[in-house]
């Protein structure tokens, strides 16, 4: 007669038999194939919530990427307005009036980029004399 051993373990809520025989390459492939599965099942738990975490991560970020866009897009909105408001002068609120203060500005500056040109030719004529 052979001699069994019975070993009962509950795994997800339900049981398993393991009957050992004598025979230790039996016993050696059952032992195997259970730290298979477990290994398996635990690897799998692990992967699982190792995704959830990342994807929790990237929601996360995402929400926060939003809100520091949003807060920069409202400062640069309130500044963009208060500067525009203090430039303006009262009753100068159409499309053509602002142009032609835009052209305004920037004949001046064309105008001072000239005198800057002619001082700087005429400074280095007076170092090179």
């Amino acid at each position: 007669m052979d001699e069994r051993q019975v070993i009962i373990f509950v795994k997800h809520n339900h049981p398993f038999v393991f009957i050992f025989m004598t025979n230790p390459l039996i016993n050696a492939f059952f032992l195997g194939r259970a730290t298979a599965e477990v290994l398996s099942e635990e690897l799998e738990h692990g992967v699982t919530d190792l995704l959830g975490n990342i994807g929790r991560f990237n929601a996360e970020q995402r929400d926060r990427l939003q809100n520091l866009t949003q807060t920069i897009m409202e400062r640069a909105e309130a500044e963009a307005s208060t500067v525009s408001q203090t430039r303006s002068a009262p009753g100068e609120a159409s499309a053509n009036g602002q142009q032609s203060d835009i052209q305004e500005v920037i004949d001046e500056l064309r105008a001072e980029i000239a005198q800057l040109r002619s001082a700087l030719q005429t400074y280095r004529q007076q170092q090179g004399s």
